[in-house]
């Protein structure tokens, strides 16, 4: 037993200072590794760099550290890391077969940061849905829908179809058509349509509108109308437009068709 203790003692002292150093290690590491992620936020948001990129890059950047860390610990303990490391990727093996939808999610969630089809803030389609993004997340993203409901898409999903991002540019266009009765006036229509178009505080002034027949439908002539707004503007300036036309057309007795049906009886 006295030998037992002896050694017991012998391997404790060989091995207290190594411990001792790992778990120093440990501590300063890890305050080290939040300190510069602390640095690196503060950073980008100086650099302005995208607000949906930042907690990605940090999150990975934390984690890096911390495994480096770990690792340089463990070898001042004495533990034979390329074992260590063999382990992990056996398991790295498993948990990804296992977790290969999320995975694929992952991958997507990279390839969405990099090539930024869309950012936080964005307007757009996709897979059925419509709205604003919230967030871009690892694994998924958000949707705030225009009546306010959450919608969480995975990545995958999202890259594996067309996406409609409508805040894209800084302009849109506004490509409406507004029939007119086949008895009206063409150029009156036209006239009082680019009046309206000229009052609009959103129009961009810059691009010349454009007010043309586009179609002679079955009961109505299909005027036309294309002009500019920002981006921002779009949908107050489509439902403003639309009200503002319907007022000057009944002040200057230019008809909006709507269908009738004409029904004669026969007396036997």
């Amino acid at each position: 037993m006295n030998e037992t203790a002896q050694k017991l003692l012998d391997m404790g002292l060989a091995y207290a200072p190594k411990l001792v150093g790992a778990i120093f290690l440990l501590g300063i590491g890890f305050w080290i590794t939040n300190r510069i992620t602390a640095g690196l936020r503060k950073r980008m948001k100086k650099a302005l760099v995208d607000e949906s990129l930042r907690p990605f890059l940090l999150s990975m950047v934390n984690v890096l550290l911390k495994v480096m860390i770990v690792f340089s610990a463990a070898g001042i303990v004495g533990i034979q890391t390329s074992s260590f490391v063999a382990i992990l990727g056996a398991a790295g093996l498993a948990v990804g077969l296992a977790l290969q939808g999320s995975l694929s999610n992952f991958a997507s969630g990279v390839l969405i940061l990099m090539f930024r089809p869309y950012k936080v803030g964005d307007f757009i389609t996709t897979q059925g849905h419509t709205g604003y993004i919230r967030e871009i997340q690892i694994f998924t993203t958000v949707i705030a829908t225009l009546d306010n409901r959450m919608v969480i898409i995975p990545n995958s999903a999202v890259l594996s179809g067309p996406i409609e991002n409508y805040s894209a540019y800084a302009d849109r266009m506004l490509d409406l058509v507004i029939g007119i009765s086949y008895s009206d006036d063409i150029d009156l229509a036209r006239r009082v349509i680019l009046e309206e178009i000229a009052k609009m505080p959103q129009l961009i002034k810059e691009k010349a509108p454009e007010v043309f027949v586009k179609e002679l439908a079955d009961s109505s002539v299909n005027i036309g109308v294309r002009f500019w707004v920002k981006s921002g503007d779009y949908w107050g300036a489509y439902f403003a437009f639309h009200e503002n036309v319907k007022k000057a057309f009944d002040a200057s007795n230019v008809g909006i068709p709507f269908p009738q049906m004409d029904v004669r009886v026969h007396q036997a």
